[in-house]
Formats: C-alpha cells, sequence, structure tokens
C-alpha cells in the first residue's frame, strides 16, 4: 500500500505491459526446471532481445531502445522482482555491464558489440570480484602486463553472475602492479578465447536458476583492441557506474518486499487458527501495520531516488543509503512474512519461502550493507 505514484508516464506502463506479458509466457513456465539446472535456458535471452528487454539505453543505429531514462530499467526490474523471477539476469546484462560498453567504447567495439548485446546473441557479465578481494576493489589481484599488442591476462575471478553463459567478460585487471587503485584497467575478454575457462557453476542457497560461475584467466591474450576505456581508469569508471548499480538492487528490493507483504496480507486473511482468520489477532495486524508502513517510507524515498538519477543528481551516498536501507527491509520484512506463514513458510513450494532464499544475497552483493553505511558515514564525519 502506496501513495499514487507520478515516477512513471504512459511509455513506461506500456513497457511494463510489454515486460509482465514476457514474463508469463517466457519465464514463469520455465523457472523451475531452470533452477533446477542452475541456468536459464539460452533461447529466454534471444526471445528478450526480440521483446526490446535488452539495451533500453543503447543508441539505436546499434538496435537499442535508444533511451537514457532509467525508468525503463526500473520497470523491469520491478516486475522480474514481484514475479520471483531471478534466473534471468537482465538487468546485470542491462544497468551493470550496459553502461560501461554505451559510455566508454570506440565506436569500432560498440559497432563490434552492441547489436548482439541488444538482441540477446552477445550475454554479459562483469568479473570484479576474486576469491581475496569482494567489496575491497583495491585488493584485486588479476593482471594484464602489457605485451605490445597485447594484454597478458591472468588471475581468477569468482561469484560472477552470468559466468556460465557470458560470451563477452568486462574484467577488471591491474595493469600497473605499484598503482593500486589507480594501476587498473578494464579488458573486454571474448568466449573461446585461448586461456579463458570457466570453473564450477557454484551452488547457492538461494537464485538457483542464476548461473554464478569461477573465472579463470591463464595466458590469456586481450588484444589492445578490447581495452574498455582509458589504461588506469576502471576504478573511476568502476565507482561512476556504482550508484546506478545499487540503485538497481535497491529498487528490486522494494518491489520484492511489497509483493511478499501484499501475499502475507492475503494469507493472513484466508488463514485460520483457534477458530477464526490470522487476521483478526491483534498481533498479526500489528505486524502488517509496521511492515506496509515501512515499505511505503522506502518507496517514496526509492522513487524520489529514481527521479534524481534521471535528472543526473544522484549521488554515491544516497544511492549508498537506497541500497541499504531497502535491502535490510527486504530481508526483514521476508522474514517476519515467513514466520506469519508458520510451518507453511518453511515448505519450498510457498512463494515467501523462496523469497527467504532468493533476497538473502541483496545486503550482500553490490557492496555489502557495511559498506553502505561506512560510505555515508565518511560523508558526514569525514
Amino acid at each position: 500500500m502506496t501513495f499514487r505514484r507520478d515516477l512513471y508516464g504512459p511509455d513506461h506502463e506500456a513497457f511494463r505491459d510489454t515486460v509482465r506479458a514476457f514474463l508469463a509466457k517466457e519465464v514463469a513456465p520455465h523457472h523451475q526446471r531452470w533452477e533446477r539446472n542452475g541456468v536459464v535456458d539460452r533461447e529466454v535471452w534471444y526471445s528478450a532481445g526480440r521483446q526490446g528487454l535488452l539495451g533500453p539505453a543503447v543508441d539505436q543505429e546499434y538496435g537499442g531502445g535508444g533511451s537514457d531514462d532509467f525508468r525503463y530499467s526500473a520497470v523491469l526490474i520491478e516486475e522480474f522482482a514481484r514475479a520471483g523471477a531471478s534466473g534471468l539476469a537482465l538487468s546485470l546484462h542491462n544497468d551493470i555491464v550496459g553502461p560501461y560498453l554505451t559510455r566508454l567504447a570506440t565506436e569500432e567495439q560498440k559497432r563490434r558489440w552492441l547489436p548482439g548485446f541488444v538482441s540477446g546473441d552477445i550475454v554479459t557479465a562483469i568479473a570484479m570480484t576474486e576469491p581475496g578481494a569482494g567489496s575491497d576493489l583495491q585488493g584485486i589481484r588479476t593482471t594484464a602486463t602489457d605485451r605490445g599488442d597485447h594484454y597478458l591476462l591472468n588471475g581468477s575471478k569468482t561469484f560472477i553472475s552470468n559466468g556460465i553463459l557470458a560470451d563477452l567478460v568486462v574484467v577488471v585487471a591491474r595493469t600497473t602492479p605499484e598503482g593500486g587503485s589507480a594501476g587498473q584497467s578494464l579488458l573486454v575478454v571474448e568466449r573461446g578465447a585461448d586461456g579463458f575457462e570457466r570453473g564450477r557453476n557454484l551452488a547457492k542457497i538461494g537464485q538457483q536458476a542464476q548461473d554464478t560461475a569461477e573465472l579463470f584467466f591463464n595466458d590469456v591474450h586481450v588484444p589492445k583492441e578490447n581495452l574498455l576505456g582509458e589504461e588506469n581508469r576502471a576504478f573511476t569508471y568502476l565507482m561512476g557506474n556504482l550508484a546506478q548499480e545499487r540503485l538497481a538492487i535497491a529498487v528490486g528490493a522494494a518491489a520484492a518486499t511489497e509483493e511478499i507483504l501484499d501475499i502475507t496480507t492475503r494469507y493472513v486473511k484466508e488463514r485460520e487458527a483457534f477458530g477464526r482468520p490470522l487476521a483478526k489477532l491483534q498481533h498479526v495486524r500489528f505486524e502488517i501495520a509496521e511492515m506496509a508502513t515501512e515499505a511505503a517510507v522506502t518507496r517514496t524515498f526509492l522513487d524520489r531516488c529514481v527521479t534524481e538519477h534521471v535528472a543526473g543528481r544522484l549521488d554515491p551516498v544516497h544511492a549508498s543509503m537506497a541500497k541499504w536501507w531497502a535491502t535490510e527491509l527486504q530481508k526483514r520484512v521476508v522474514d517476519r512474512c515467513l514466520q506469519l506463514h508458520g510451518g507453511y513458510g518453511y515448505m519450498s513450494e510457498y512463494r515467501v519461502a523462496r523469497a527467504f532464499l532468493d533476497g538473502r544475497i541483496q545486503t550482500i552483493y553490490g557492496g555489502t550493507t557495511e559498506i553502505m553505511k561506512e560510505i555515508i558515514g565518511r560523508s558526514l564525519l569525514g
């Protein structure tokens, strides 16, 4: 239950109808099978491309939507969250990897990669996290040594979403050993490159349909033509794009919170205990009231953050506030909703149980809650 939202216009709502139809036809009937397989069908990426769900911010000359209006991405994120469709990582492709290609790629690189990015022929991933470096990007050890016409890439990455399906991986590597955070670059590694190997499709407690892999780079020859942006400026690029990544996660968290709260509200109206509906118990009413209020307040703040982002004014501090608050709220609300379902909440056939597992990662990836608080605290206290 929220105020009437003024964030979206008729075009956004028409796009929402397209997303919902796509989810109903192309995702929902297959998601349980994808969860068993640990990966989605490759064909669904082509379907997403045909429906115009890939590359909304990519220029039309490359086949994209030609709009940098983040609200289209927000619509897609909301609908996927409400459907519990955690397997198909379109937001990662569009909102996290996409900006690196649209903003940093040369014209030659754009012609080479963006048409496939939009059609679904190229699935993308970004490889930052390493076994010894997570939120602390300065700890990255993967190296790229300049060998004249190419870089020699060595190292490993882990927890890489889309890692199994990815045809194009943006890799963060150290190009100047003594440069610290100023010595990192972005290199694009393409499927089939000699020395590029995929490890396990990692087993997770949630989001089981989303392929998450280890990646290994053993003397991979990366052509100089695959340097993305300028050498030794990766850290700057990463920091510039993290606000959108964190906002995207927050938008999904808020939508997931609202959906599970709606499901639980209906459940307590129907489920009886001691001869009357659970909704007649004061404790249950108070629980629902508290969660509904928190969700409404969060939605108002999130919509303002999206508005600020569309206007180019969202700063990293407010993006961090949005990310930690919305994801922690999601975790808390889903846990309380599971409790209200009683024993049924522990059964995997119930949506609340799957939401409990799928949503747990939200406070971790994209920067942990603790990192978000550190960013906010430094901005206030120095």
